[in-house]
C-alpha cells in the first residue's frame, strides 16, 4: 500500500518524475548507494522525529547524523527519533522505505542544508525496493520548501 500511496502522490503532484523499482534492497543508505552506483549521501534518508510533541520528518543526506543541538536550535526542542511502529503508522512506510511523499496526513517536513552540496539525490519511495530521483530544488518544493540545520555530515579527508 505504502508504494501505491506514493505512486498516487507523485501522479498527482510530480507527474515527470517515476518511481524506480529495483529487485535489490535500497533499505539502508550503503544499499541504496551501491544499486543506484552514487555517494552515499546523496541518499536523501527521511527522518521522522518528534520534537515539544509534534511530530515532523527531516530529509538529510545519507551520511548525516541528526545532532541535538543543532536540532534543538532548528526545530526549538530536544528531538527524539521515533520507533519503527510509531513511523509506520504515521507515514504508512516501513523503515527503510519512508519518504516525504504518499503521507496519510500532511506533516511538517524540512529539507537538511547538507542536501544543498547535490544536485540531484534519491530518496526512498515508500517500500524498501523502490526509490525516486530529482533534484535537490524539486525535493525541498515538494516538501512544502522549509530547510534546517539539524544535522552534522562526514569531514572529508584530504
Amino acid at each position: 500500500m505504502s508504494l501505491a500511496s506514493v505512486r498516487a502522490d507523485l501522479a498527482q503532484r510530480a507527474p515527470d518524475l517515476s518511481v524506480i523499482e529495483t529487485q535489490a534492497s535500497t533499505a539502508t543508505v550503503q544499499l541504496a548507494a551501491e544499486v543506484h552506483g552514487c555517494e552515499p549521501g546523496q541518499i536523501a534518508k527521511t527522518l521522522c522525529i518528534r520534537v515539544n510533541g509534534d511530530v515532523l520528518l527531516l530529509v538529510t543526506r545519507g551520511d548525516a547524523r541528526l545532532d541535538n543541538q543543532k536540532a534543538k536550535s532548528a526545530f526549538g526542542g530536544r528531538p527524539r527519533m521515533l520507533g519503527a511502529e510509531e513511523v509506520e503508522v504515521l507515514t504508512s512506510h516501513k523503515v527503510g522505505g519512508v519518504c516525504p511523499f504518499g503521507l496519510p496526513q500532511p506533516l511538517p517536513t524540512y529539507c537538511d542544508v547538507s542536501l544543498k552540496v547535490y544536485d540531484e539525490v534519491i530518496p526512498a519511495a515508500g517500500s524498501t525496493h523502490s526509490s525516486v530521483r530529482l533534484t535537490v530544488e524539486r525535493l525541498v518544493e515538494l516538501c512544502g520548501g522549509r530547510w534546517a540545520d539539524a544535522c552534522l555530515v562526514p569531514v572529508e579527508v584530504a
